[in-house]
């Protein structure tokens, strides 16, 4: 079965991208959360890499993940450093708490892994109702501007044990339609020039344009929306920009 984010693309997850490991995220979310006065929550924690900074700043942020293997390294994460915080399995587009949060944040483009733009949707309302009057969303996306269909990318990685990692990517389809990309990934771990391990990985990403975002967001009950590019707020989106941060407030 071609999933996301299983034990083998986990590990080299955590490895490649520890805690802390920031594209400027990191900074971006300890700022613009600085001032919350309350419970954050975020969707698609991973391994913790920006939960747990936001934890050592006193924060109150608990998180959630579809993958079991994600949450079970953010958990050990978490006890390593001696943190505490409520993590559990659950979807974007169908979680169901009895409470609700002063902020959610999504950040590095993690949204887009919603392949259907229905579930896209039900993710946002969901969102929406588990916020406080007033309460933020903070998501990133970002706009692929590359589509090299059918070209292999090749990373290798050697792990403290000794073991090697090799990761073959290939964009499989772009669905310029229905703004679509898939890509396969084949990881491969290697023992002393022997296959010990191996994993498949289909990794779709739905993306949206910058006035098209705001508009679902507004349709949906959002207000004071703010763009940011590149985690410069409310920095106008140019030529150069990679990552788009959309700041939304629920109407008090």
């Amino acid at each position: 079965m071609l999933n996301y984010y299983n034990r083998l693309s986990t590990e080299i997850y955590a490895f490649d991208k520890p805690i802390g490991h920031s594209f400027g995220d990191v900074e971006y979310y300890s700022h613009r959360l600085s001032n919350i006065d309350g419970k954050i929550l975020e969707p698609a924690v991973g391994t913790g890499r920006i939960l747990i900074p936001l934890l050592e700043k006193g924060l109150n942020v608990e998180g959630f993940d579809i993958s079991s293997e994600m949450l079970e390294v953010c958990q050990r994460n978490c006890e390593d450093r001696q943190l505490s915080t409520h993590l559990f399995k659950a979807t974007m587009e169908s979680f169901r708490l009895d409470e609700q949060y002063a902020a959610i944040i999504i950040p590095t483009g993690t949204f887009l892994l919603l392949e259907k733009r229905e579930d896209s949707l039900n993710a946002l309302k969901n969102f929406h109702q588990h916020l406080t009057p007033g309460g933020r969303l903070i998501v990133d996306i970002f706009i692929p501007k590359k589509f090299p269909v059918g070209q292999v990318f090749t990373r290798t990685w050697e792990l403290p044990a000794g073991e090697v990692v090799t990761l073959e990517e290939k964009l499989t389809d772009v669905d310029f339609l229905n703004q679509v990309t898939v890509s396969h990934n084949r990881y491969e771990k290697w023992r002393n020039g022997t296959l010990i391990q191996t994993e498949l990985e289909r990794f779709p990403l739905r993306w949206y344009g910058v006035e098209e975002f705001r508009l679902i967001l507004e349709a949906l009950g959002f207000e004071d929306i703010v763009v940011s590019s590149n985690y410069e707020y409310s920095k106008e989106p140019g030529s150069d920009t990679e990552t788009l941060t959309f700041e939304a407030k629920r109407k008090k």
